[in-house]
């Protein structure tokens, strides 16, 4: 078994998938599968920003972003800790569970396992996350759990805070000393004629922005994935969950998507 199989997989689930009990079926399904001819570790990262804009929808209440990232302010995390901690997290659990999945519903609070600070003021309750104390996800771990995270914090006085979901896998990562896949419905990233990009660095991914081959949101994307293996120290993969067939290769180790190399 190499060195990447036996490492933790930490991977974050973002995007429509958590809208689709089909596909969450299918992830989970896959998982399932492997888990019961191999054991390598897995956990589940998550955020559920399409939640959280139906629930601000309903209760009548302004989405503002600044720079791509929610502005919470500090009277409306009680709400978006609910739909992401509860709700987004309880709808992977059920589905997990409905899929002969043992499956632990966590947030980066529980058992200290990410260390959770205010990002910015003027953000509000939004946070990042650093590596925090395995002790308690090891012990899931070793019970044969699935732990599934959502991406709601708890800083040092208690305040629940906001965290990106893909910088939260970062830190659980870093934490479980463990590889990181980001799971989204982007295959990875494409070259001029369609083909996908298997490995990409820095200097790579800044020729293909300049030449316009990388545009819009995927800029966002891929500067978050360098970023995110620049701070694991080892690649990251972006992939998608759209094809629960390769899921297995992935967890086996293998790339199916692109992977971001650090620099």
């Amino acid at each position: 078994m190499s060195d990447t199989q036996q490492r933790p997989l930490v991977i974050k689930l973002g995007g429509a998938a958590l809208s689709s009990t089909e596909t969450l079926s299918k992830l989970f399904g896959a998982m399932a599968e492997y888990q019961n001819q191999a054991h390598r570790r897995i956990v589940v990262v998550h955020g559920g920003g399409y939640l959280v804009d139906d629930l601000m929808n309903k209760l009548q209440l302004e989405t503002i972003k600044k720079n791509g990232l929610r502005v919470t302010p500090y009277d409306q995390i009680p709400v978006i800790a609910g739909a992401l901690a509860g709700t987004a997290n309880k709808i992977l659990q059920g589905q997990a569970i409905k899929d002969g999945l043992n499956a632990v519903g966590l947030c980066l609070g529980d058992g200290g396992l990410c260390q959770v600070e205010e990002l910015d003021p003027e953000l509000g309750a939004v946070g990042k996350a650093s590596a925090g104390d395995a002790t308690i996800l090891n012990a899931l771990l070793d019970a044969h759990a699935l732990p599934i995270i959502s991406s709601i914090g708890l800083t040092k006085e208690g305040q629940m805070m906001n965290v990106n979901a893909d910088q939260a896998a970062v830190a659980v990562a870093e934490t479980l000393d463990a590889e990181v896949a980001l799971l989204s419905d982007v295959s990875g990233v494409l070259d001029g004629k369609g083909h996908l990009i298997h490995r990409l660095d820095e200097q790579h991914a800044d020729e293909l922005i300049e030449a316009k081959v990388i545009t819009d949101g995927m800029i966002v994307k891929v500067k978050a994935a360098l970023e995110a293996a620049k701070d694991l120290g080892r690649p990251v993969e972006v992939a998608s969950w759209r094809y629960p067939e390769k899921l297995t290769q992935l967890f086996a180790g293998e790339n199916i998507g692109t992977q971001f190399l650090p620099h």
